[in-house]
């Protein structure tokens, strides 16, 4: 099956790229300020496949490139933002971050101190004011960082975004639509689609809360930030806001799947690109090739990603880990950022750095224990392999949430790990076929695209650059307030013109109703009987 899946991928692959019309190498300056060492592993593979494609790359970036091209400039941010001395690991390990609340504003306050160092960098400052080159397109990670925006107004280039975590409600208004809440819950929530009527309430109350913080409060700090430092352009009175920056980006490739997110409305300029990382499995070092093929019980994976590193943890909880490893007749690969570990168990190997995607790909890997990074979840998806999801902060619940219901995962939360509640969820993925058999399904579903993601989103960064922009891509809504786009002020007007008639009717009828009437006319008692006197003398 998955040889068939990895053909139709080369034959659709093939076709698109002989089918869409090819370009002369374009000028791109590719934005990634974000100092987040999982972030730029997605975003260089873009950057790559630009470069394979013959464009020219000019990059803003924390991390140096492992080859030189000729092809290829950076821009290096360096020291890079210290996001751990910032937010300390061990406060995640601490569970502070696991408010909803407090996810969000994380998000503002990271956003807004990394997008303040990189724009001090002294190579990020002399590249602004340097002003002997022009772009095709302006490509930037959409992740906190809408300063750097403004690179498109002092190149007057077209932008396409890269948005990291998924669809969001800023997302969608960047390109016409309006997040309908009523099934669509806010990224930090762990709803589905399904809510209940007080899910809906909290799911209001949140996304409220967003939008109003982020209008009142984030934006206009981005906005002072990019007044600062591109001062020199020009003056601050002729920039444009960075709200009218992101309502002017012509295309946004999403990290999202249609296997893997709930339906929503969506618009020609939302192209989603999850899994565009993910290459055909490379050869292992000998020494892990060796390990895992031994295995006859079988592999699991255990890594939480580059930033919470499993030397920070607790020691009660390391400990759980090691105990409940030990007693396991299937081998483990730990990424453990100190290789000296005390009472390591014969059957865990671990290394400061592994090839994740690669060693996920492995046959004998029968289970990956991850903390549900965007893509760490989506490799061990396209793999087809089982998850114990330990989540931390932002998307992770999240994205447990969804492989849990999807039934190829479970979950456990950290302050609740020891060895009876790990070695329970551990034994369960191990002994029920189910598992696996809901993770190779939902393989299926994530392989099974029109065209490979990348293709797709070469595809339209070149469009854009081919037709300068991309306005057609996303509706004049982007101009409408709430109150226009949900037609209120139209229900407003015909509402109030029904309560005028309403007023004028029954004021008219009301008149109608109180108007005095004459009363009928009696003859007086004295007149008939003097006029039966009268008939009388006569007769």
């Amino acid at each position: 099956m998955h040889f068939r899946t990895v053909l139709s991928y080369l034959i659709a692959g093939a076709f698109a790229f002989s089918a869409l019309p090819r370009i002369d190498g374009g000028k791109v300056l590719f934005l990634v300020p974000f100092p987040a060492p999982s972030h730029w592993l997605w975003i260089e593979h873009f950057i790559k496949e630009l470069l394979a494609r013959g464009h020219e790359v000019t990059a803003i970036t924390n991390f140096a490139a492992k080859e030189l091209h000729p092809n290829y400039t950076e821009i290096l941010i360096d020291p890079p933002y210290d996001i751990p001395y910032y937010f300390p690991v061990s406060d995640i390990y601490e569970s502070k971050y696991n408010s909803d609340l407090s996810n969000l504003f994380l998000y503002w306050r990271i956003g807004l101190s990394t997008t303040q160092y990189a724009l001090e960098n002294e190579q990020v400052q002399q590249f602004i004011e340097q002003d002997d080159t022009d772009y095709d397109v302006i490509v930037s990670e959409q992740f906190y960082q809408e300063a750097f925006l403004m690179f498109a107004h002092k190149y007057r280039a077209p932008i396409v975004t890269l948005c990291t975590l998924g669809h969001a409600n800023h997302i969608d208004q960047a390109m016409g639509l309006v997040t309908p809440w009523s099934f669509v819950p806010h990224p930090v929530l762990m709803f589905t689609d399904d809510m209940s009527f007080s899910q809906r309430c909290y799911n209001f109350l949140i996304s409220i809360a967003d939008l109003v913080i982020r209008n009142l409060y984030y934006i206009p700090q981005q906005n002072r930030l990019a007044q600062k430092h591109f001062a020199q352009i020009e003056g601050p009175e002729l920039m444009p806001s960075i709200s009218d920056l992101e309502k002017s980006i012509s295309v946004i490739l999403v990290n999202s799947h249609i296997s893997t997110s709930p339906p929503r409305p969506t618009i020609p300029g939302l192209v989603n690109v999850a899994g565009a990382h993910i290459k055909p499995a490379k050869a292992l070092p000998e020494d892990i090739r060796k390990f895992l093929d031994g295995a006859r019980d079988g592999v699991i994976f255990f890594s939480l990603g580059s930033y919470m590193k499993s030397v920070d943890m607790p020691k009660d909880k390391m400990k759980a880990f090691l105990e409940v490893f030990r007693n396991l007749k299937q081998r483990v690969v730990w990424k453990y950022e100190d290789e000296d570990v005390a009472h390591l168990p014969r059957n865990v190997m671990v290394r400061k750095w592994l090839p994740q995607s690669d060693i996920l790909a492995h046959p004998n890997v029968v289970l990956f224990i991850t903390h549900g990074g965007m893509f760490g979840s989506q490799e061990g998806l396209y793999r087809g392999v089982p998850m114990l999801y330990i989540p931390f902060y932002g998307d992770q619940h999240r994205n447990a949430l969804k492989a849990e219901q999807a039934g190829y995962a479970l979950t456990i939360n950290f302050p609740e790990l020891n060895v009876i509640t790990l070695g329970s969820r551990l034994n369960e993925l191990l002994t029920n076929p189910t598992f696996m058999k809901q993770a190779k399904r939902a393989s299926e579903l994530f392989r099974d695209n029109l065209v490979p993601p990348m293709e797709e989103a070469m595809h339209w960064i070149e469009y854009v650059i081919r037709h300068k922009g991309a306005k057609h891509l996303k509706t004049q809504a982007i101009e409408l307030s709430w109150a226009q786009y949900l037609m209120l002020d139209v229900v407003g007007f015909f509402t109030l013109i029904f309560l005028l008639l309403a007023i004028t009717f029954y004021a008219v009828l009301g008149t109608i109703l109180s108007k005095p009437q004459k009363p009928k006319t009696t003859p007086k008692r004295d007149t008939l009987m003097s006029s039966s006197k009268r008939k009388f003398k006569i007769n």
